[in-house]
C-alpha cells in the first residue's frame, strides 16, 4: 500500500518541503528544483509527480525517513536562471539536503552547476540536453557537414570544465544530449521514410544549428543528399517560400527543421503547401523544439499531418519495465493532467538516486552520508534496472542508455497527442 503523501510549510505556489507518511527517525532530504509555474509548469509538475511517487514507495531509506523540499525556478512564469541558484544556495544550505533532482532547463543548469559543484552537492536532471553542460563540444567533428568540430566557446557557451570550479563533476543526467537529434531524425528520414532527398533550414541560434548540422552531416553518410541548406535570421528578411520553391524544384522530398517552434518552425510547414504539390506527403522534420507542441500545430495549420520530431528520451508507455509504474501513477495520480512525457523518467531518476544514497549510507556506517560521497556512488552507476530502461552515466555524467523518440503530429486538432512512430537507439553505437 502506498505511503500517503501530507504537504507542509508550503512557502509560496509550488515550492516546500513534502514529507513521506509515517515520518520517524531521522530525516534526509531530496531537493528538487523545477519550472513548475508558467507554461513549463505542464510538463514540470507532472515529471514532480513521478519523484512524489516514488518516495510514496519508499518513505525510508536506511532508516532515514525520506523528504522532498521543491523549489520553482520560475520568475512570473518563465523560468530564470538566477532564481534555480537561489534555490541551489538554499537547497545546499540545509545539512539534510543529499542530492537535488533538476532542472528541466539548460540555461537554468548553466547557472546551478557552480555554485552547487562548490558545495559538492550532487545533481540528477531528468532532461537537459545541451552537450555544453557535460562537454567541451557542442558538435564533434563527425557531425559536421564541415568535418571541423564545434566547440561550445564558438557557439558562446561555457564548457563543462568551466562550470565545475572543483574539477570533480557533480552532474549527471538522463537524457541523451541535443547532438543525436540530427542524426536520429536522419536515421528516420533515410531508412523509415525512404527520403533520399532532402532541404535544410535553421533558425539562427546554436541549438537549431547544431541540429540541422548534424542532420546533414548523417544523412549525407548515409547516402542522402542536402539540396539545400537556409539559415533564417531573426529579421526574417530571407524569402522562406522562395526557397522552398526552388528546393522543391531540385528534387527535395522532404524538409529539415532545426529550431524552435517560438522561432516560427512550424509556420514554415504551413509554407510547404505552396512550394510542394502534396504538401502532406512531404515530410517535415525537427526536434525536441517543436515536439508535441500545440503551438507548432497551430503554425502549421492545416498541413500539419506529416511533421515529424526526435525527443532525446524513451517513451515509457511502449516499454513494458514501466507498465507497472503507470499502473501504480494512476491508482495514485488519477487526473489526466497529472501525468506527463517526463513522469516516468523522473520517477527513474529518484531510483537512481537513492540507489546512491543507499551506497553513501552504507559506506558511512548508517549515518547521513558526506555529500561528495553522494557524488561518487552517482558517478559509479551501472546497470541501474529502472522503468525506461538500464541506467548508467559515463565519465562526463552522461546517460549510457542512448535513445530517442520520434513522434508524429497526428491531427490539425493542437490538442491531440502526437503519436510515437519510432525508436532510434544508439546505446551501442554512436552516429559518428
Amino acid at each position: 500500500m502506498l505511503a500517503l503523501m501530507s504537504v507542509v510549510a508550503v512557502a509560496g505556489a509550488c515550492s516546500g518541503t513534502i514529507l513521506s507518511g509515517n515520518q520517524s527517525g531521522p530525516v534526509l532530504k531530496i531537493g528538487v528544483d523545477l519550472p513548475l509555474s508558467g507554461s513549463e509548469g505542464r510538463v514540470a509538475n507532472p515529471a514532480l509527480n513521478g519523484i512524489k511517487l516514488y518516495v510514496q514507495q519508499h518513505p525510508t531509506l536506511d532508516g532515514f525517513s525520506v523528504s522532498i523540499e521543491v523549489k520553482d525556478d520560475s520568475v512570473d512564469g518563465v523560468p530564470e536562471p538566477p532564481r534555480g541558484a537561489a534555490n541551489l544556495q538554499a537547497l545546499i544550505g540545509d545539512p539534510a539536503v543529499m542530492a537535488v533532482i533538476g532542472p528541466f532547463d539548460s540555461n537554468i543548469a548553466r547557472a546551478e552547476i557552480p555554485v552547487a559543484n562548490t558545495a559538492f552537492m550532487a545533481m540528477i536532471s531528468p532532461v537537459t540536453g545541451s552537450p555544453c553542460l557535460t562537454l567541451a563540444l557542442y558538435l564533434p567533428a563527425a557531425s559536421s557537414p564541415a568535418r571541423a568540430p564545434v566547440t561550445c566557446k564558438q557557439v558562446g557557451l561555457p564548457t563543462a570544465g568551466e562550470l565545475r570550479p572543483t574539477g570533480v563533476n557533480n552532474y549527471f543526467r538522463l537524457a541523451t544530449t541535443d547532438d543525436l537529434q540530427g542524426p536520429a531524425a536522419a536515421d528516420f528520414a533515410f531508412k523509415s521514410l525512404h527520403v533520399l532527398r532532402a532541404a535544410t533550414i535553421s533558425d539562427h541560434e546554436a541549438y537549431g544549428q547544431a541540429l540541422e548540422r548534424s542532420f546533414a552531416a548523417r544523412f549525407t553518410r548515409l547516402g542522402g543528399s542536402v539540396v539545400g541548406h537556409l539559415d533564417v535570421d531573426p529579421s526574417g528578411s530571407q524569402d522562406v517560400a522562395s526557397f522552398l520553391k526552388r528546393v522543391r524544384a531540385d528534387g527535395a522530398q522532404a524538409v529539415y527543421f532545426g529550431g524552435i517552434t517560438a522561432n516560427g518552425g512550424c509556420v514554415i510547414r504551413s509554407q510547404m503547401t505552396n512550394a510542394f504539390p502534396s504538401g502532406e506527403a512531404a515530410p517535415y522534420l525537427g526536434g525536441d523544439g517543436i515536439a508535441e507542441d500545440p503551438a507548432c500545430v497551430e503554425q502549421a495549420g492545416s498541413n500539419s499531418a506529416g511533421m515529424y520530431a526526435t525527443v532525446p528520451a524513451v517513451d515509457p508507455n511502449f516499454r513494458g519495465s514501466a507498465t507497472p509504474v503507470i499502473k501504480a501513477f494512476r491508482t495514485s495520480f488519477p487526473s489526466p493532467s497529472d501525468y506527463g512525457a517526463y513522469t516516468v523518467v523522473s520517477y527513474d531518476a529518484t531510483g537512481v538516486l537513492y540507489a546512491a544514497l543507499d551506497r553513501a549510507i552504507k559506506a558511512a556506517g548508517g549515518r547521513l552520508p558526506a555529500r561528495a560521497d553522494v557524488i561518487t556512488q552517482l558517478a559509479a552507476t551501472q546497470g541501474y534496472s529502472g522503468a525506461t530502461g538500464t541506467i548508467g552515466f559515463d565519465a562526463a555524467g552522461d546517460t549510457t542508455h542512448r535513445a530517442l523518440s520520434v513522434y508524429e503530429a497526428a491531427a490539425a486538432d493542437p490538442k491531440a497527442a502526437w503519436t510515437l512512430v519510432g525508436e532510434i537507439d544508439y546505446t551501442e553505437k554512436l552516429p559518428y
